[in-house]
């Protein structure tokens, strides 16, 4: 998705389990696609999020370094709709172009 009719939104994220629930958004509500959606560590430290999620709590090693952040480029018209879902998904930052 690469024309000029597609925006790159990014959220960011202080666990995992929050990121993952915005592609949950993203996919069920949005209709876009799994291999449109990225989530990777916010910055060059291996990251589980700032917090410890369920899963992360039983595990010592979980390294908490920093921010997931979760980006997809989508269609202009649906720009708003994905910052809300972010929003309600817990996103700590929005931002798009």
């Amino acid at each position: 998705m690469a024309d000029n009719a597609t925006s790159t939104i990014r959220a960011t994220f202080d666990t995992r389990e929050a990121a993952d629930l915005a592609v949950e958004h993203l996919v069920q509500q949005h209709g876009i696609s799994r291999p449109d959606i990225f989530i990777q560590s916010a910055s060059d430290e291996n990251t589980t999020g700032t917090e410890s999620s369920r899963g992360d709590v039983k595990r010592a090693d979980a390294p908490h370094e920093g921010e997931i952040e979760v980006s997809v480029d989508i269609a202009a018209d649906q720009l708003q709709a994905v910052q809300r879902s972010f929003g309600d998904a817990g996103a700590i930052r929005v931002s798009g172009r």
